[in-house]
């Protein structure tokens, strides 16, 4: 551990991994490195403490074990459906993600292994650099839950794999692997399982030994794309939040606590 500003992360395993590679690892082991609210909560505020950190030249993302993460946990998932105050806390954190990371002015490098799925995707496709397993299974999950596809998808996947591959992934949420998501774009490099985390280690020490003002400007210059979406984001983050409150994700959680299929009328 590094300690100091990283001390009180509790979901977050954090070191060094390398000369000015600050490693930030997904742990809630033996779920996937499912997000819970304490993590939600911290995958939000990383990007800003790596940020002021001088120390820091690149951030390397990754999840602990084979798995990148499996996303919102189920407990996270119904106290926003039932709690109003929960539910606008966590809506605040979800922006925090996705805008924290985009104007994080360290490069960001994710290692995708395993199952990438909502919280910990959106993480993971926001990275400057993507690399990701060929067996890796990378799925939006929102709308097979009931709710709109908000946080990170409506900025990034039309930008990133096209407006028609975007729809049809985020609507039908059929599972992308790997080699499949750079085959369309959505990811920077695939490469084979085992050596996911090696490349991606590669890629950030690259980084960290380049010209950090230029890159750090360079990425500024290049997530104005993603700014320029901002409404579109924010139209999206509160269609998500207003599907929490109705019949279907009720349904969507039901089914996935029960391993079926939702029935959603």
């Amino acid at each position: 551990m590094v300690g100091g500003r990283y001390d009180a992360y509790e979901r977050l395993k954090i070191d060094w991994a390398g000369e000015g590679v600050l490693r930030v690892v997904l742990s809630t082991p033996g779920k996937l490195n499912a997000v819970d609210r304490t993590g939600h909560r911290e995958l939000g505020e990383i990007w800003r403490d790596a940020d002021a950190d001088d120390a820091v030249r690149a951030v390397l993302v990754r999840g602990e074990g084979t798995a990148f993460s499996a996303g919102g946990d189920l407990a996270m998932i119904e106290e926003m459906m039932d709690d109003h105050a929960a539910r606008r806390a966590i809506m605040r954190e979800a922006r925090d993600i996705v805008m924290n990371v985009l104007n994080c002015s360290k490069p960001v490098v994710s290692a995708i292994q395993g199952p990438a799925v909502g919280a910990g995707l959106a993480v993971a496709l926001l990275a400057d650099v993507s690399v990701a397993g060929r067996t890796a299974k990378i799925i939006d999950g929102h709308t097979r839950l009931g709710v709109a596809a908000g946080d990170h998808a409506a900025i990034v996947w039309p930008l990133l794999c096209g407006l028609a591959k975007a729809k049809y992934y985020l609507l039908l949420n059929d599972v992308l692997t790997g080699e499949e998501a750079e085959r369309i774009g959505l990811v920077s490099l695939c490469v084979d399982d085992g050596d996911v985390h090696d490349r991606a280690l590669e890629v950030a020490a690259r980084l960290a030994a380049g010209p950090a003002e230029a890159l750090s400007l360079t990425k500024h210059a290049l997530n104005n794309w993603l700014r320029l979406a901002g409404p579109t984001f924010d139209a999206s983050l509160a269609m998500e939040f207003l599907g929490f409150t109705g019949p279907d994700v009720r349904e969507g959680v039901a089914a996935v606590r029960e391993k079926r299929r939702p029935d959603f009328g």
